[in-house]
């Protein structure tokens, strides 16, 4: 465990991808990112496991539960292991008094700080070295001095 970790700052960095993965259109990386960070504070000891809610959106209309873990002075649910429902108590509907700071941090800003701590490598995509990639354009055989054209790609 690196002495240099901020708690506070990890925890508000969850809380700033959990709060943008709950809008975004395809929220699964930034779930991921939340539960990975999560789970690597669980087993160095710096979050806490609270107890067993139900979730407040049912999936397909069945009721599930979700692990509440609090970080520093903030709550968060994640996906529970079956281990949690053997020894965690079940605390019932999820309870409003549970309720996290205020926090003003960009999404890039909490992943430049999560990534590293869960040793994420973003994957680059390549640029692609087309001068026009149109699939209607057809280059033109004028000015070429072998007939007929032959393609060289």
């Amino acid at each position: 465990m690196s002495a240099d970790i901020d708690l506070q700052e990890i925890a508000q960095a969850i809380f700033t991808v959990n709060r943008h993965a709950k809008t975004a259109p395809e929220p699964q990386h930034l779930y991921y990112i939340k539960k990975e960070a999560i789970n690597k504070l669980l087993r160095e000891k710096h979050a806490e496991k609270i107890g067993l809610h139900f979730s407040d959106r049912p999936k397909y209309s069945n009721q599930h539960s979700t692990l509440l873990v609090k970080v520093a002075n903030y709550y968060f649910h994640i996906p529970p292991s079956k281990e949690d429902f053997k020894e965690l108590e079940h605390l019932g509907s999820l309870d409003k008094n549970y309720r996290n700071p205020q926090s003003k941090m960009s999404l890039s800003q909490a992943k430049r700080i999560l990534y590293p701590y869960i040793n994420y490598k973003p994957v680059t995509r390549q640029k692609r070295s087309h001068a026009y990639s149109s699939s209607y354009y057809t280059p033109s055989s004028l000015g070429k001095m072998e007939w007929p054209p032959t393609k060289k790609h």
